[in-house]
């Protein structure tokens, strides 16, 4: 019933927000009464300050018009290229009428960037893919908020994640011959699952991998977020954070962690810093200092925008992730989508070159963590495996604001750019084109040899 209790309570503030904002923009509107009297812009401060408290937060867009590259202004399409029951593969098509620059662009990387299902939308990543579209062409995965999807679309695992990742990087390479993997925060596993897995197969893998900041070894510099999954048992997050879709939206009985709950545990942990960053916003109001308010706008406005996850996907990354470390012991099993169960072997990587990632100052992903990489994809010559502590960055630092632009986005793009080797179209289709026999033949292997069971 919690859920039928929080829309209940979100339908009745709702009226009391939109009276916030409208008395808000009265009392700070000169030519009116209102905003005439002693304490108008005191009054109207209060008021916005109430709205932005009791608004709901919609999923926000990416909105990226145009980015500069190389001192040309580019005209940016977003657009999707594939539609999944859970999530849209979105492209950010750049155009200019230049045709040095057009020849410039088409020869350079594509990049997919995974981004994460861990409560926000993918537009967290907007700073991530603005700056990636000076100099690449960029993909990545849009999430949807499983209230939003039908009982009858089925049901989303952590293995159909998996799967996700295999069939965009598939889709991608059939364009260009190869691609490079992105992923930030929460797929890291999953995406090192995804290439294992196309290396044990034998099909072509990406031409590099970029992690960052992500749980691949969560034992490592345990944060409050490793601390939580491991100190509760599976059963207590099944009781205690899961609740059935309310009748009002599309994916109505689809069991989810809500949105709302994951965003009361963002706020969590640290609420000092949340309860300051609004005071500070008031106080900007009553200076009238518009870029600092707008800042806080733009940062609460995707921070309080979240959606809900499915039930067994988020359940089932828990314990495989945070409980059971199948990953790092080597013991994860995925199942494929034809149904035949593989066993994850980051070893059997060797033509993808590694970058790790991690903030200094991280507190959701801790030291090491997803330097631990390096360690399980061992068939990754040395040369080819690289690491990068942002020093003074946080979690958000490393991919997004001024030390990703500054600091961490030159060593991704060098890094890229030295691993570009793509191979020609035809060897690419003819690589995507042998993708499900060597899918087979692999099962078949793993079943003779006792690696792989059924579900």
């Amino acid at each position: 019933m919690l859920y039928q209790i929080y829309e209940a309570q979100r339908a009745l503030m709702e009226p009391f927000a939109d009276f916030a904002q409208a008395s808000a923009k009265m009392y700070s509107n000169p030519g009116s009464l209102l905003g005439q009297t002693p304490f108008a812009q005191r009054i109207s401060a209060g008021y916005d300050l109430l709205y932005r408290l009791g608004k709901d937060y919609e999923k926000p867009v990416f909105g990226l018009q145009t980015v500069e590259s190389d001192g040309v202004a580019l005209a940016i399409q977003e657009r999707v290229e594939l539609n999944k029951p859970f999530c849209e593969l979105r492209r950010f098509k750049r155009f200019s009428d230049d045709p040095a620059t057009l020849t410039r662009l088409k020869g350079q990387p594509a990049v997919l960037i995974v981004a994460p299902l861990s409560g926000h939308y993918a537009t967290l990543l907007r700073d991530t893919v603005k700056t990636m579209l000076k100099d690449h062409k960029v993909y990545i995965t849009d999430w949807k908020n499983a209230r939003l999807v039908p009982l009858e679309d089925g049901e989303f695992h952590l293995d159909d994640y998996v799967n996700y990742v295999q069939e965009f990087i598939r889709y991608i390479q059939g364009i260009y011959g190869n691609c490079h993997v992105i992923s930030v925060c929460q797929p890291t596993v999953p995406v090192l699952a995804a290439v294992s897995l196309m290396a044990s197969r034998g099909e072509t893998t990406p031409l590099s991998m970029t992690m960052m900041g992500g749980p691949i070894d969560a034992r490592r510099s345990p944060t409050a977020v490793n601390n939580l999954a491991t100190n509760k048992s599976h059963d207590w997050f099944e009781n205690n954070v899961i609740f059935r879709v309310p009748p009002s939206f599309p994916g109505a009985g689809r069991r989810v962690y809500p949105g709302f709950l994951q965003h009361t545990g963002f706020v969590a942990m640290n609420p000092d810093r949340h309860l300051k960053s609004h005071y500070d916003y008031f106080k900007d109001l009553l200076k009238g200092d518009d870029a600092s308010t707008e800042a806080h706008r733009k940062f609460y406005d995707e921070y309080n925008a979240v959606l809900d996850m499915d039930a067994d996907y988020y359940l089932e990354t828990i314990k495989t992730v945070f409980q059971d470390f199948n990953l790092v012991h080597g013991t994860w099993d995925v199942k494929g989508v034809d149904g035949q169960v593989e066993r994850v072997r980051p070893q059997d990587i060797t033509t993808t070159a590694l970058l790790t990632v991690e903030g200094e100052l991280d507190d959701i992903s801790g030291s090491g963590q997803t330097k631990a990489a390096h360690e399980l994809c061992s068939g990754i010559p040395p040369a080819h495996q690289k690491h990068l502590e942002a020093q003074g960055a946080g979690h958000y630092g490393i991919f997004s604001g001024r030390r990703w632009r500054d600091v961490v986005y030159p060593e991704v793009k060098s890094f890229i750019l030295a691993h570009n080797a793509v191979p020609t179209r035809a060897a690419a289709v003819r690589a995507v084109a042998k993708a499900p026999a060597a899918a087979n033949s692999a099962g078949v292997a793993r079943r003779r040899t006792g690696t792989g069971t059924k579900r």
